[in-house]
């Protein structure tokens, strides 16, 4: 079986085939610390920028994998036909390719909303696209998690066969929450393990005062707990700031109760948190519940949370935040998996990683026992690219490994996919 990988990042999709016996012919590859990295590891120098490309001049191949990325395509497509509403998008190029090439099958990913992406209309162009060249298409959602690898990590993946998909079947669910765990993938004290710093430390440790004082008889919030709405009183339930008026919202609070009796509405909006700094005309449902909750818990819980507040002051708005994922458990922040997201810092059990994403270094998952960032080892064991010898230097290798597809979760598809055959 002879393959082509697009897109092809560190190889995800060329690890899953060769373990197939699949022989990859071509691979294109833009980033040019990545074509260094798949050629030291798979043998092949990656094409560039794959919008160069001559489809004439890529080889004969029975499987088409891209990882592509997410573009709206255009809507004249309705009136014009497929090709005017995939034209002008890196998709067009694949399209240009199985027109020229014909392989049987295809295996396209995504992230998950890809399906909802501009109102389904991304879906709808990708699907109709294939069909119009004779490829019987269908899509699922998938996460690792479900497969034995202890990383939640939804994403969409398509197939596509040229003689129907009657006899295929997605791969059935293979574990549970519960027999997963984070350290079947970690090395213990790592000798290549990035510590916390002292900021990252102090911040952990003031949630962790934050998360003891909490009332014992009481389950922590499962809603995003927003610090920067204790004391606030600026209204929320109906407009925008920017269509309040003024008086009244002098008479308001902002972040940490900052007062908002200021001559300029610039000067007020800048003194909300960010999140409430919209032009929109007014909040969407679920920025106004959380809004509710906090308020709610600072009115409920003043007494202790007064003396406690200057504390999380210090730190930057997306460390004011804070998620508890570990709902019934211990309350010991060192105990479990924690990331550092812009909403916030979220705290899970150990049994599963956060989902990689095309991280910066401040987003690698934390161990929190050891103080430490994941490796970048470990994150590709969460990939199921442990066999890989080469990585780029420093962050680039993270936001490879976020970006990257399953390698376990795209051969049990393949498998399936292939058997068609």
């Amino acid at each position: 079986m002879r393959f082509i990988d697009l897109f092809a990042g560190l190889g995800g999709f060329h690890l899953a085939a060769k373990q197939l016996e699949g022989e990859c012919v071509f691979a294109s590859e833009i980033n040019p610390l990545l074509q260094t990295a798949y050629q030291s590891n798979h043998g092949i120098k990656p094409f560039g920028d794959i919008k160069n490309a001559n489809p004439k001049d890529i080889p004969e191949h029975d499987l088409l994998c891209a990882g592509f990325p997410c573009q709206p395509f255009s809507k004249a497509g309705d009136q014009m036909g497929w090709k005017d509403a995939v034209r002008g998008t890196v998709f067009f190029k694949i399209v240009e390719i199985l027109q020229r090439r014909r392989p049987k099958f295809v295996i396209l990913e995504n992230v998950a909303h890809f399906v909802k992406h501009d109102e389904g209309n991304t879906y709808a162009r990708v699907k109709q696209s294939l069909e119009s060249l004779g490829y019987t298409v269908d899509h699922m959602q998938l996460s690792p998690h479900r497969f034995g690898v202890p990383q939640i990590r939804e994403r969409m993946y398509m197939v596509g066969c040229l003689n129907g998909l009657d006899e295929f079947k997605w791969p059935s669910i293979q574990t549970t929450d519960a027999e997963l765990s984070i350290r079947d993938v970690l090395d213990e004290n790592p000798k290549d393990a990035v510590k916390l710093s002292d900021q990252v430390i102090n911040c952990l440790e003031v949630w962790q005062d934050f998360i003891q004082k909490y009332p014992e008889k009481e389950s922590l919030p499962s809603f995003p707990i927003w610090s920067m709405e204790f004391k606030a009183s600026y209204p929320y339930k109906q407009d925008s700031l920017y269509d309040v008026e003024l008086a009244k919202l002098r008479k308001s609070k902002g972040t940490f109760g900052t007062t908002l009796n200021t001559r300029f509405r610039k000067d007020i909006i800048e003194r909300v948190p960010s999140y409430a700094r919209s032009a929109e005309i007014a909040f969407p449902k679920w920025k106004k519940r959380f809004i509710m909750q906090n308020r709610a818990l600072y009115r409920n819980n003043r007494d202790w949370i007064n003396p406690w507040l200057n504390k999380v002051k210090q730190f930057p708005p997306s460390l004011q935040k804070f998620e508890w994922n570990c709902k019934g458990e211990e309350r010991d922040i060192w105990k479990y998996i924690i990331q550092f997201r812009a909403s916030g810092v979220r705290v899970k059990r150990p049994t599963t990683s956060p989902s990689l994403v095309a991280m910066t270094t401040t987003q690698v998952p934390i161990i929190a026992w050891e103080k430490r960032y994941m490796t970048v080892r470990e994150c590709a064991k969460l990939q199921s690219m442990e066999e890989l010898k080469c990585f780029p230097e420093g962050t680039a290798a993270m936001a490879a490994l976020g970006n990257a597809v399953n390698v376990k979760v795209v051969n049990l598809i393949l498998r399936n996919l292939l058997e068609l055959n």
